[in-house]
């Protein structure tokens, strides 16, 4: 990589554009005190990222632009180009050449770009220090600024030497790894704090959502069994209201024949009172058996719900054992009675009112104690309470079931009984008469069965209406799937020779899930959206903690890496300056020895007092404080006693700085140098030797140096000669050596 050309244009005293073409080894600029020729090194400063006013002589950035002494000559911008060969792409760039400028406006507004596309300062900062090229301008010496890597404290002289050995971009690498592992660490405490703030929300929502989904549950046992119990009694209502229409037909049919038979006979015979009074007791005992089968079915249905009821009640009562207190058992109630009834039966007989009084004080005592031992309240006494009258009304119906069956097995035995009455009656008959009373009593019979089917037609009504009640109630519990049963084929036969007793138990099991549901309540599915949102957050938030923790520890891994890096290419940086450093010592000083020495600071420590609680002090506790490494210069000037930097002389010194810079320059050569009149204060024989040193360099670095100094200046290739007219603009001059050469021959 090569210098080609800087560009300057309305920077300081430049007023009008000029362009310095650096195409050999060394360019000297030259000219008078005040012509501006320093400005051209403060405009290679200011063009590579040079943020310092003060290190450019002025305060504000306006100070940069040019302002003529005539009015109307003033420019309201300065810009500054420096162009460089990158065919060997020491610049990570696809570009056979990358122009980088700089330019400034009146208002302070300050622009960056690399071949002509705006960028941010950091940008170029990045590039150049890729090529040595850093802000701590070592490879900008200006005049009085030789030795400030001599005055500089040992931690910005590392700084410097780690900019020059191209540690800075390692640097700023381990700065911002720095930065994204304490804003990762901080994005880890906030996603931790929310995952702790939604916990609760979370644990609460998991309980109602597995709450519906019991609820679901039973919903779903809840249809299967409808489906099961509704298939089974459509199917016995369609069988029965055929069959009881059918036979209440025929019953009709028959009976209009026995009534004309037997009106025709009770005109012959005049008998159409026998057996009137048997017959009449039989449809009234058939009336009665009717009333009792339909209380029998009222019975069981209520018992099925007294059940379920029974069941969900003791639930809750195993359920708050634990939370309630016992109920007072009736031997403890008994042994209190007996001592009071000993204590108040001894009071009867004593007249002394001492005595008496010692009685009522036992019997307060006997109260207390007993008070003491159950004096808390039964929390389970409402629900044992219900309990028991549930209990209790179970035992009186399933009581007056046995009652019924009893009155059923009598009224049987007594229709049993008139119809043997009527019997004996037609045998006591004539033929005649026995005919009649045959057809009469077909006749009852007949009655009798009509009256039965009634009775099931009732019962049956009963049903249906049941029936109709449970879809209803159905197709708010569960769904309209529900009706899908209607088109399930089940065999008549199946259900008719099926007891009807399993009916009622799956009537008994619907009733009670329905209570166990309506126990539980029904839940919104808001419950389902929220805890599903909730869920996939926590989710989110607990992949994006392993995200985070990935990260940091990758940014610590890089940062180990970045560390070891700089270290290690520091210490042999440190050793190739050294070498470096020794040689142009020597040869400036003719022998003596200098050296760059790695020092540790004194650890400072912090005194803190190490707190365990509120009120507790017990440990002091030695923080250390780690301060980064700095470096220190150690020389030694041949044949004088002195050591240390302190003593040496301006001019030593200024040798010393020089020899430094030039070491540093040599173990990671920058593209270019510029030395700005650092050659002042040597005699003529220094001169010499600090002009064979810029010539040794020159095969390393392109060098720009700034120089009043003849000796300097007969190993430049070039010569810039800087002039400044009456209107206060630098103008350039330039000469090429050996074509000056060929033209004086």
């Amino acid at each position: 990589m090569k210098l080609k050309t800087l560009e300057i244009s309305g920077f300081k005293s430049f007023g009008k554009k000029a362009t310095l073409v650096f195409d050999a080894p060394i360019t000297a600029i030259v000219g008078p005190n005040g012509s501006g020729k320093s400005n051209v090194a403060e405009a290679f400063r200011w063009v590579l990222g040079e943020q310092s006013l003060k290190s450019l002589r002025g305060k504000r950035g306006e100070d940069l632009i040019f302002s003529g002494p005539q009015a109307g000559t003033n420019l309201n911008r300065a810009s500054v180009a420096v162009i460089f060969d990158n065919s060997d792409r020491g610049f990570d760039l696809d570009y056979d050449e990358v122009k980088i400028s700089r330019s400034v406006f009146r208002d302070g507004t300050n622009e960056y770009s690399i071949n002509g596309s705006n960028v941010r300062l950091r940008d170029i900062l990045e590039l150049l220090s890729k090529v040595s090229l850093g802000n701590s301008g070592h490879h900008i010496i200006s005049q009085g600024e030789a030795d400030r890597i001599l005055l500089v404290s040992m931690s910005d002289r590392r700084t410097m030497i780690e900019e020059a050995l191209g540690l800075k971009l390692y640097q700023w690498k381990l700065d911002e790894s720095e930065k994204k592992l304490t804003k990762t660490e901080d994005n880890k405490k906030q996603v931790e704090s929310l995952r702790r703030e939604i916990a609760p929300h979370l644990k609460f929502l998991k309980k109602q959502v597995e709450k519906i989904e019991r609820t679901d549950e039973l919903r779903r046992e809840l249809k299967n069994l409808y489906r099961e119990y509704l298939k089974r009694e459509k199917t016995h209502l369609d069988y029965w209201q055929t069959e009881i229409s059918q036979a209440k037909g025929r019953v009709s049919q028959e009976l209009q024949a026995l009534d004309t038979q037997i009106s025709h006979l009770s005109e012959t015979l005049n008998l159409e009172n026998v057996g009137s009074a048997e017959q009449k007791a039989i449809t009234q005992t058939e009336e009665a058996l009717r009333r009792l089968h339909s209380r029998r079915d009222e019975i069981s249905r209520q018992l099925g719900r007294l059940e379920g009821v029974i069941e969900v009640k003791q639930a809750r009562l195993g359920k708050n054992d634990e939370e309630t207190d016992r109920l007072i058992p009736l031997e403890a109630l008994r042994q209190l009675g007996a001592e009071l009834k000993i204590d108040l039966d001894q009071a009867l007989r004593e007249d002394e009112v001492t005595a008496l009084q010692k009685i009522v004080s036992r019997v307060r005592e006997h109260l207390d104690r007993f008070l003491t031992a159950f004096e808390h309240s039964t929390v389970e006494s409402d629900l044992q309470t219900e309990l028991t009258k549930l209990k209790s009304d179970q035992k009186n119906l399933e009581a007056e079931l046995k009652t019924l069956a009893q009155d059923e097995s009598q009224l049987l035995a007594e229709i049993s009984r008139l119809k043997q009455t009527i019997r004996q009656a037609e045998d006591s008959t004539r033929g005649a008469e026995r005919d009649l009373f045959e057809l009469k009593t077909r006749r009852g019979e007949l009655n009798s069965k009509r009256s039965e089917l009634s009775a099931k037609e009732e019962t049956w009504r009963h049903e249906e209406s049941s029936y109709k009640r449970e879809i209803e109630e159905a197709l708010v519990l569960v769904d309209r799937e529900i009706l899908l049963f209607a088109e399930e084929v089940i065999s008549v036969d199946k259900v008719i020779k099926e007891d009807r007793s399993l009916q009622e138990e799956r009537r008994r099991q619907i009733e009670k899930i329905k209570i166990r549901l309506e126990d539980m309540g029904v839940e919104g599915v808001e419950v389902l959206e929220e805890f599903k949102e909730v869920t996939e957050r926590d989710a989110h938030l607990a992949k994006e903690l392993i995200d985070l923790e990935t990260s940091a520890t990758a940014l610590k891994e890089i940062m180990a890496e970045l560390r070891e890096k700089i270290n290690q290419e520091f210490q042999t940086g440190i050793k190739k300056i050294n070498q470096a450093f020794q040689e142009f010592f020597e040869a400036m000083f003719g022998g003596g020895s200098a050296k760059l020495e790695i020092i540790t600071p004194p650890v400072r420590k912090n005194r803190e007092l190490k707190i365990l609680s509120d009120e507790e002090v017990l440990d002091v506790v030695d923080e250390e404080t780690v301060i980064k490494e700095g470096i220190d210069i150690n020389v030694s000037l041949p044949k004088k006693r002195i050591k240390g930097l302190a003593m040496l002389s301006g001019g030593e010194r200024a040798l010393t700085s020089i020899a430094l810079l030039f070491a540093m320059s040599q173990v990671n050569p920058p593209p270019f140098l510029v030395l700005d009149e650092t050659d002042a204060a040597l005699d003529e024989a220094n001169s010499r030797k600090y002009a064979r040193m810029v010539t040794n360099l020159s095969t390393h670095s392109q060098l720009i140096v700034i120089t009043h100094n003849r000796e300097t200046m007969a190993h430049a290739g070039i010569l810039y000669g800087v002039t400044m007219g009456a209107d206060g603009i630098s103008r350039l001059l330039s000469i090429r050596f050996d074509e000056a050469t060929e033209y004086a021959k």
